[in-house]
């Protein structure tokens, strides 16, 4: 167990000089918890955790300046749950200032000039550098689904509710979601065999840590993953991105499409309630109006110390009616029913992650357009690279699942997983 603690810090070591993928790396907390011989279903898995999520004794910093830091005495739900199964956290990964769009140093392993995404960056560049084989992150619209696709590693957030934000610093309570960035679809199965389900722990009021937490009967994800040899359905979405697509998504989608149908799955074309920029704008006021109250009390005392993209959300946050607010979320949820009739007879949505590779430059994190149907309807979805651009850069796709059908979607993506074979990592040593 101690060797896999190792090897990882000394890949921290080699190479986090230049991608900057970590906070804070816990060295010797990381070497105690090997120490012991851990059991369990992750045992001996070392794993780092987006610096929004709580892990016991280290630092909760939030991407931002001091006044918000915290040191956390208790593990967020996902961390204690990863623990118990045996897993070690090896420290906490960068994150946007409070998760929203102001960007991390870190920078993207296949090219250090361009972004690595944003909000989960750290977890994702630390997992596509070899540094760890797993990560925890969050997604309030793509933040989970795009710095994987940027990166080059699969990316998985579950249904809204399954696995449980406890612990967790919320940025919009009802779009946010912990999801995980791992090498394959394998482990990301592993790890949400550990992390999903009821959450019922209270917090020291007695209140619900997670009040959003839900009840369900729990699939066997390993054995989706396993058995995973009848070609899926799939729903080839089309027309929704290609106004905001570029041509070298638009002719790569088309390209996995092909490959995949001569494969034997079966595609039939589906049309989106709405285009892709109708989408993200009716999810904006729910985005707004919940900043606005999650940071009410810390902006007033410190609003001339937030950087300008999460300054700018509150403060339209603070304009936003709580009319436009329920208009807002009535939609999301009226979203979700659309998107779920649209999946009857499918396996899962075949859509792109981004509008193109990583863009050049470190001062944006890229956009989340594409994801914002899976999280305003709360559906489970998966990032999945694909291939590469022509600038050598990872290219992804997306695919959507039924409310609950993590099964489904694992499998699906499990087989075209290894339809695509996609096996390209990132110019570092090795």
């Amino acid at each position: 167990m101690t060797s896999q603690v190792e090897a990882a810090l000394a890949r921290i070591d080699a190479l986090d000089g230049e991608i900057e993928a970590w906070v804070q790396v816990d060295r010797e907390g990381a070497r105690r918890a090997a120490a012991v011989a851990p059991t369990g279903r992750l045992a001996g898995v070392p794993f780092g955790v987006k610096d929004i999520i709580d892990v016991a004794g280290l630092p909760t910093r939030l991407g931002a300046p001091a006044f918000a830091h915290h040191v956390p005495q208790q593990d967020a739900t996902c961390v204690a749950r990863l623990r118990a199964a045996g897993a070690i956290v090896l420290g906490k990964t960068q994150t946007t200032e409070f998760a929203y769009l102001d960007p991390a140093p870190t920078r993207n392993p296949w090219n250090r000039e361009h972004t690595p995404g944003g909000s989960s960056s750290g977890a994702a560049a630390a997992v596509a550098a070899g540094m760890v084989p797993l990560a925890l992150g969050s997604q309030t619209v793509g933040s989970v689904l795009r710095p994987a696709a940027y990166c080059g590693v699969v990316g998985l957030k579950a249904t809204y509710g399954l696995v449980s934000y406890a612990g967790v610093a919320p940025l919009a309570p009802s779009f946010d979601h912990v999801g995980v960035l791992c090498r394959s679809v394998a482990e990301a199965a592993l790890a949400l065999s550990v992390l999903a389900g009821y959450d019922p722990s209270t917090g020291s009021g007695q209140a619900r840590r997670d009040p959003y937490s839900v009840d369900v009967a729990l699939d066997d994800y390993l054995a989706a993953v396993r058995d995973a040899s009848a070609p899926p359905r799939l729903g080839l979405v089309r027309r929704y991105h290609e106004e905001v697509a570029d041509a070298e998504v638009r002719r790569h989608l088309a390209s996995v499409a092909q490959a995949l149908s001569a494969a034997g799955a079966m595609l039939r074309e589906v049309e989106m309630p709405a285009t892709a920029p109708q989408i993200s704008e009716a999810g904006q006021p729910v985005m707004r109006f919940e900043a606005a109250a999650a940071h009410a009390d810390r902006f007033a005392r410190h609003k001339d110390k937030y950087r300008p993209s999460i300054s700018g959300l509150i403060e339209a946050g603070i304009q936003t009616s709580r009319a436009d607010y329920d208009r807002s979320l009535a939609w999301a949820r009226r979203l979700r029913d659309e998107l779920t009739e649209r999946l009857d007879g499918l396996d899962a949505l075949l859509l792109p992650v981004a509008p193109s590779a990583a863009p050049r430059g470190l001062a944006s994190t890229g956009s989340g357009t594409f994801c914002a149907p899976a999280s305003f309807s709360g559906l489970p979805a998966i990032a999945l690279p694909s291939g590469l651009s022509e600038d050598g850069l990872p290219l992804a796709i997306q695919l959507v699942a039924a409310p609950f059908a993590e099964a489904r979607l694992l499998a699906a993506a499990s087989w075209a997983e290894r339809a695509l074979d996609f096996r390209a990592r990132p110019p570092l040593p090795s």
